[in-house]
């Protein structure tokens, strides 16, 4: 499901609260635009590159992380409704033929959104925005399951 459905299924989208997603706010603008999308992607990332819960996780990532780093937070700003950057640079992410040649595990999708939690708790304030993202993120995770 894509992110703007979800988000306005899960806060029955009201015009009225500018704190809640809508198709003129997107979830990228209310966590604060690019800078927030960016301290994410770079969160998520260096919580997998100290978390022993995420050992596994790092042990199949290219080293070093500068190049994942940038295509994630470019993925990111255009699934959360910012700029599309990936899609500009690189064309539709077709994540799940991207994630083909590594052996995603339940074990792997776990340790994923280990981090992604972890890093929403950080960066974004808004609670029900969080919730909706960690289940969305949950439900992309595993939808990369190819083992």
């Amino acid at each position: 499901m894509p992110i703007k459905k979800l988000m306005n299924r899960i806060f029955k989208t009201n015009t009225k609260n500018s704190s809640l997603p809508t198709p003129e706010r997107t979830p990228y603008d209310i966590m604060g635009g690019e800078a927030q999308v960016k301290l994410l992607a770079n969160r998520f990332y260096d919580i997998m590159e100290t978390a022993p819960e995420a050992a596994e996780l790092y042990a199949i990532h290219p080293l070093p992380l500068d190049a994942i780093r940038e295509k994630f937070f470019q993925f990111l700003s255009g699934w959360l409704g910012g700029p599309p950057l990936f899609e500009q640079q690189y064309g539709h992410p077709r994540l799940r033929a991207r994630h083909m040649p590594f052996a995603v595990t339940e074990q792997l999708r776990d340790q994923w959104m280990f981090c992604m939690d972890k890093a929403l708790a950080e960066v974004v304030e808004h609670k029900l925005l969080r919730q909706g993202l960690s289940h969305s993120f949950g439900q992309l995770a595993s939808h990369m399951i190819n083992r």
